[in-house]
């Protein structure tokens, strides 16, 4: 079964950040226009910052998006390594300052005691999302789905009913909070934002199937049929 993925490669990581912003910028404004509010799951890390800084740019009514992580390290977001602290100094400026972000974190001892109440705010918000903003590690990670991850199999199972699940790995560092595979499924569009060669060169091997690649925890989303997936790539 060949996997249902379509790249776009761009020149410079400007290019790649403004055409992905107005991609899922317009994805929004369809969701507000069709339904009144809308929802986007992004990720943290350094690659996606320029996209944020252009997303947080787009006009449109903010007021009524509502934004998620799709994983976060257990950690208040006073800590620099918090997703939430990025996004919200990044992405929620500007334009976007008007959006509603909806954190997983939720400052229990553990993600295990803070699962439910996590679970309740993604039940809450206004589903398919419109856009999940996916990025990629050098393991082959996506989301908090890491190789050895004490929950990856159950995060992964595509038949699974969980929205939320912790994550443990060795490299992961702090523990973690996931959005499931079926969770992030459940959207109008799958994007994958991805710079430099060597993830590129990741993502061709783990698109053939060869050697351990077979193995990365991404190709769970790419080998899958439910949702399309629109890489954007640049050096």
């Amino acid at each position: 079964m060949q996997p249902n993925v379509t790249t776009h490669s761009f020149t410079d990581g400007h290019a790649q950040a403004v055409a992905l912003a107005e991609r899922i910028a317009a994805g929004l404004q369809l969701g507000l226009a069709t339904r009144g509010r809308a929802s986007l799951a992004v990720s943290g890390g350094s690659t996606p910052k320029a996209f944020f800084a252009c997303l947080a740019r787009q006009v449109l009514d903010w007021s009524r998006v509502e934004v998620i992580l799709v994983d976060e390290r257990w950690v208040p977001d006073s800590d620099d390594r918090s997703n939430a602290r990025l996004v919200k100094s990044t992405l929620l400026q500007h334009e976007a300052a008007a959006a509603r972000f909806v954190p997983l974190y939720t400052g229990d001892a553990s993600p295990e005691a803070g699962l439910a109440t996590a679970e309740a705010r993604i039940e809450a918000l206004p589903r398919p999302f419109d856009a999940v903003v996916l990025g990629m590690g050098e393991d082959g990670h996506t989301a908090s789905f890491f190789p050895g991850g004490d929950h990856l199999a159950e995060a992964l199972d595509l038949a699974g009913t969980r929205r939320v699940l912790p994550m443990h790995a060795a490299g992961a560092g702090e523990p973690r909070i996931t959005l499931t595979l079926p969770t992030l499924l459940d959207t109008a569009s799958l994007y994958l934002l991805i710079t430099g060669t060597s993830k590129r060169d990741l993502l061709a091997d783990a698109l053939l199937g060869l050697d351990t690649a077979q193995d990365y925890p991404v190709n769970a989303v790419l080998t899958q049929q439910q949702v399309p997936v629109s890489v954007y790539w640049s050096p």
